[in-house]
């Protein structure tokens, strides 16, 4: 189903040498490094690849960022590696493109993780991040610190500043540039936010662990119909106090929901 797609070649960071391949898919605006301290954790008994994910850090642009178009990369990526009966962990956007693999091509995915998303469209537009990435002049600023100033007139929350600053590395013409294709993201946020429509008897029958950050309305109540319909075997954990970011804002429940999955299933 993927192989007809014109695929791009993803960047990735390997951590650990031993064990089963274990594929991180980050979320949009993040990149392999925002998953290393995880990945380090899992280091010792999996192969672990943190993938960049198209239009984000040292990976290929392009203009297409459906989730169809990113799957295929990362089902690339597999074949590439000779990777086979991988565990899939992803958050937010990276976490819709491991759920669609799994969907549509399920033999490849022997274990599920998505972190803090569901398989539905939200209303989330970006609008706030996009123009505060875009109101930060790169050819003049001489540091993040100085970056930051422009994005605080956008954004309040330093948090959020932070990781969005970590896509800014310099440029070989002078100044600095972003490493998120911010055009591509503008143009395909319909695509991003939503989820691709899959036939009525679709679904991945293998273990799958969702978790969610308990002041997150990623996987409310109102989600999970929907999420169980098309992973019937998942069970979903939340993490009270944690929002959007579990595995940073709560790593050692996370860490404990993790294990406790790939150790009995």
């Amino acid at each position: 189903m993927l192989a007809s797609i014109p695929t791009v070649s993803l960047n990735y960071i390997k951590s650990g040498e031993r064990g089963p391949p274990l594929i991180i898919m980050h979320g949009l605006f993040g990149s392999a490094r925002n998953w290393q301290a995880i990945a380090n954790k899992l280091s010792d008994n999996y192969s672990v690849y943190a993938l960049d994910l198209r239009n984000h850090g040292a990976s290929a642009h392009h203009d297409d960022m459906s989730y169809p178009a990113m799957a295929a990369d990362v089902a690339r990526f597999l074949e590439q590696h000779d990777l086979h009966d991988a565990i899939l962990l992803g958050h937010s956007m990276g976490g819709k493109v491991a759920m669609y693999l799994a969907l549509t091509e399920p033999e490849r995915v022997k274990q599920l993780i998505v972190v803090d998303i569901a398989p539905v469209a939200y209303q989330h537009d970006f609008d706030d991040i996009l123009q505060a990435l875009r109101n930060v002049p790169l050819k003049d600023v001489k540091s993040r610190k100085e970056a930051d100033v422009y994005l605080a007139k956008k954004l309040e929350v330093l948090s959020l500043r932070q990781f969005l600053l970590q896509n800014l590395v310099p440029s070989t013409a002078g100044g600095y540039q972003w490493r998120v294709h911010l055009d591509s993201i503008e143009d395909n946020l319909s695509l991003i936010t939503g989820f691709p429509v899959l036939g009525k008897n679709v679904a991945y029958d293998k273990a799958t662990c969702f978790i969610a950050g308990g002041k997150s309305t990623y996987l409310s109540s109102a989600h999970q119909l929907k999420t169980l319909a098309y992973f019937p075997k998942a069970s979903i954990h939340s993490i009270s106090g944690s929002g959007h970011w579990p595995h940073i804002e709560a790593p050692s429940q996370f860490m404990a929901h993790l294990d406790n999955f790939l150790k009995f299933n």
